[in-house]
């Protein structure tokens, strides 16, 4: 088995790997906070304006909610053409429909002018902005995760996650900037494409970056592997890397699914919902709301890569179950706390609530990574990924509005964010630890010629 390289030569390299990993992920939440406020304040205005305004505003959020649907069916492409082609020329492409759609939303012509059209434009481009990150997240934590070693690979892989808040503290700032600049008749009129038109400049830089950065060690071995068994072979059949995943991989990717859900749920329940409860349930002034959003997001920014750097020294399990089982109880304790309309309070508690939500995320990239045999890792890592944000985070906001409206109490919210904990919890259990996977292990062979999950070492939850 080949040797790593020596952190001498790979910390170079491995800088250019984690920058063009973690400027696909901010891209990614910068795009999906604008676009999710945009929604609120813009489009339903001007994209839906011949309609009731709730309606409107239920249009508008309908075609946000277009881009959870992409997203699991761009980490099946992704993911299969990932496995067979390369990580590097994947993100690349990623990058580009992602940043580009973003764009040209900037540039789109209203209502006023092209009538339904417009609205029928603008639901195209969310979707190929949902298709392209379905498969940024699998081919970005991949390429960092394959090229830094078993020993800090929770950190190295965090990294890619920690542009979640990175994306999101972006965004806030534009928004705020331009609240600062902009009568709101210049924002309705022209200021709300600034941001969009933006997105090209960041696209630039990480277009630069990602072409630079080479192909992961990992994959390159298992491509050369896998095209000396072709050539001695020639009538053997590989089966799709996604079949391989869902017939012989399917403990991995029923507890990476459930070990998700709270993750996700908890994600947009601390942002998308507790906004929106602070500031229509509770009457708080919305920018001292978004006040606390900033610092939370700045907390769960140096929390992600810390947690992730724990899970090297503990395993990915015992840090993640922590995240779990402690989410499962914070919502009894979040909305009391919310319901003090104290902003320092609020902030304190959005903050509390968002470092638990980095001890799952920060060790996930790396414990979904290792689930996985390099020939189909990409497959099963996005696919684990990505089908979650359908019934989880995508339907999590939704659920508490109904839930809220339904009972008039905060409690069953509560009770649905517990119930979620309960199968993450029990997901992770059952899950094997990973830590110490040798990912450029060649893996061990089914009677098929499947793979198997490559090796790793003993670990006392494992």
């Amino acid at each position: 088995m080949p040797r790593s390289p020596s952190p001498t030569r790979r910390s170079a390299p491995l800088a250019k790997v984690i920058g063009a990993g973690v400027v696909g992920t901010t891209i990614e939440w910068y795009d999906f906070f604008l676009y999710g406020s945009a929604a609120a304040l813009v489009f339903n205005k001007l994209f839906f304006p011949a309609t009731d305004p709730l309606v409107g505003t239920m249009l508008a959020f309908l075609t946000f909610s277009v881009g959870f649907v992409a997203r699991p069916v761009g980490g099946i492409v992704f993911g299969h053409f990932g496995d067979r082609i390369g990580r590097k020329k994947l993100l690349t492409l990623s990058l580009i429909l992602m940043g580009g759609s973003t764009f040209l939303i900037g540039l789109l012509p209203t209502y006023a002018t092209l009538g339904a059209g417009a609205a029928a434009a603008l639901v195209t481009l969310r979707f190929v902005q949902g298709f392209a990150i379905g498969g940024e997240w699998g081919g970005a934590v991949l390429l960092v995760a394959e090229h830094g070693g078993q020993r800090r690979r929770g950190l190295w892989a965090s990294m890619p996650q920690a542009g979640a808040p990175a994306g999101n503290l972006l965004a806030t700032l534009v928004l705020w900037t331009l609240s600062l600049t902009l009568s709101q008749e210049a924002f309705l009129s022209w200021g709300w494409r600034l941001p969009f038109l933006l997105s090209a400049v960041l696209v630039a830089v990480g277009y630069w970056i990602r072409v630079s950065v080479d192909e992961s060690p990992a994959f390159r071995e298992a491509q050369a592997r896998a095209e000396a068994e072709r050539a001695a072979d020639a009538g053997r059949t590989e089966r799709a890397p996604l079949l391989q995943v869902l017939t012989r991989h399917r403990r991995e990717v029923l507890c990476g699914m459930a070990a998700r859900l709270v993750e996700n749920i908890s994600y947009y329940m601390l942002t998308a919902f507790a906004l929106a409860y602070a500031t229509d349930a509770l009457g708080m002034r919305r920018d001292l709301v978004l006040s606390g959003l900033i610092v939370a997001n700045a907390c769960h920014l140096l929390a992600i890569p810390a947690f992730g750097a724990l899970s090297d020294r503990l395993g990915r399990r015992p840090v993640y179950l922590t995240g779990t089982v402690l989410m499962g109880a914070f919502g009894f304790v979040m909305f009391p706390l919310l319901e003090t309309r104290d902003a320092v309070v609020v902030t304190a508690t959005l903050a509390a609530g968002m470092v638990v939500h980095a001890l799952m995320f920060g060790p996930q990239a790396a414990f979904f990574a290792e689930m996985f045999s390099t020939r189909i890792r990409y497959s099963g890592a996005s696919f684990t990924y990505q089908v979650t944000n359908i019934v989880g985070g995508g339907l999590a906001p939704i659920i508490a509005l109904y839930l809220l409206d339904r009972f008039g109490s905060w409690q069953p919210i509560a009770v649905y964010l517990a119930a979620a904990a309960v199968v993450s919890t029990l997901g992770v259990l059952l899950a094997r630890e990973t830590r110490g996977s040798d990912l450029e292990e060649p893996a061990r062979q089914h009677v098929d010629g499947t793979e198997q999950a490559p090796r790793t070492i003993a670990s006392p939850l494992g």
